[in-house]
């Protein structure tokens, strides 16, 4: 009797052995760090840009435009991220203190950085993408959300209260 293989018994022989050598060539969950940088503005137009070593939103212009910050990306699952700028070498973090919630950089390499780490938590993002655009919500305080002002030339920073209108969660963000 003749065994009848089709294309597809091929296809899923493949899968099946990188799928193996995946889980083979990197034990116990660890991810292979693939760094990715994205122009992100949002929905007004505003770009990020750093003064003061503070991570700000505004218009930028002419040889301003030079100034721009890309958002560097690791993914860590289908929808977590973390983000950087600087090449990955300052990382937004969500911070509690007491009753403050706030957005932070910190000289942390984003390569460094664990999904199974609890203290790596503050550095994860829950992705969401709705039509165009993209929204960022904090992994560590759920319900907290990457946002700019209405005003340009200031801070990026939290808001639990996505749809008041003088912020604004709703980023184009492209791989550059």
């Amino acid at each position: 009797m003749e065994i009848c293989r089709c294309p597809f018994s091929y296809l899923i022989s493949f899968l099946l052995f990188l799928f193996y050598s995946e889980t083979a060539c990197h034990p116990m969950g660890k991810r292979v760090c693939r760094m990715q940088a994205f122009r992100i503005w949002d929905v007004n137009q505003k770009t990020f840009y750093l003064r003061n070593n503070q991570l700000v939103a505004g218009y930028l212009q002419g040889p301003s435009t030079k100034l721009e910050e890309k958002l560097n990306v690791v993914p860590i699952e289908p929808h977590a991220v973390f983000l950087g700028i600087h090449g990955g070498k300052l990382c937004l973090a969500c911070v509690k203190s007491g009753d403050e919630t706030r957005l932070q950089l910190e000289a942390v390499n984003i390569t460094d950085l664990s999904k199974n780490k609890e203290q790596d938590k503050r550095f994860t993002f829950i992705r969401s993408d709705s039509g165009p655009t993209t929204s960022f919500e904090s992994a560590a305080c759920p319900g907290w959300f990457l946002c700019t002002s209405l005003e340009a030339d200031r801070p990026v920073s939290l808001t639990n209260t996505p749809e008041e209108a003088m912020t604004v969660t709703k980023f184009y963000f492209q791989l550059d």
